[in-house]
């Protein structure tokens, strides 16, 4: 498993939604887009060419099925992994997804703090498999993300944190921020917390991905569109 950036093949034939996806999955440190299709036979070709540790795919291409593709990337290709973002909802086309291997499954139309909470959960997974060569029940269940108990899923996740990470830091950031009210953006709350704005963007899209908070993007007239955040209240 390579230690380098986690690379990405986003198969979807909506011009738009291949846009979103990779502005927002390269905005992730640990993550880069290298190359985009639109149909399953362009997303074939590339994989003759490079393989991808990451395929975010549609269902419903101009030539094929994405669950067709889902199988012959697993036939050929068994060391990608594949995110399924569709509109399909039938559970035939998900209980098809699950035994073709699909890491996860967003039915569109996607929101994209779950995306990014999906990449983000999907880098922990790679991490804590490369770091251990034994796992046991517990961490089996985690990966398996079987374990619906949020207390003990935050214990496990304090013990295995990915890198970048630091658990004195990520302390000391939940507790900066547990009595901040409504939503604030990544600069404000690290000026809060007294750490940079990209330290503390890291660390915000980290509690996001472990259900701790959540984000709204705001889109302006003008510009980037500006993420807030603010705690999720259970």
């Amino acid at each position: 498993m390579s230690k380098g950036p986690i690379t990405v093949v986003i198969v979807e034939d909506d011009e738009n939604a291949v846009n979103i996806y990779k502005q927002f999955t390269n905005q992730l440190d640990q993550f880069t887009v290298i190359a985009t299709a639109s149909t399953g036979k362009q997303a074939l070709n590339i994989l003759h060419a490079a393989q991808p540790d990451l395929i975010l795919l549609d269902i419903f291409l101009p030539d094929m099925n994405g669950i067709d593709l889902l199988r012959e990337i697993r036939r050929e290709y068994r060391g990608i992994d594949v995110i399924l973002i569709t509109a399909a909802n039938d559970t035939e086309t998900v209980s098809e997804a699950i035994r073709g291997g699909a890491f996860g499954y967003l039915i569109k139309p996607i929101i994209i703090d779950k995306l990014l909470a999906t990449l983000n959960q999907y880098d922990m997974t790679r991490r804590q498999l490369h770091n251990s060569n034994l796992v046991n029940q517990d961490k089996v269940d985690t990966l398996f993300r079987t374990i619906s108990n949020s207390n003990t899923a935050n214990d496990v996740q304090i013990n295995s944190l990915p890198k970048g990470i630091d658990k004195h830091t990520l302390k000391m950031v939940r507790s900066k921020i547990q009595n901040v009210n409504g939503s604030l953006n990544a600069d404000e709350l690290g000026q809060l917390v007294g750490i940079s704005y990209s330290t503390m963007r890291r660390y915000l899209e980290y509690l996001v991905s472990c259900n701790e908070m959540e984000v709204e993007v705001l889109y302006g007239s003008v510009g980037r569109p500006e993420r807030k955040y603010k705690i999720k209240h259970m």
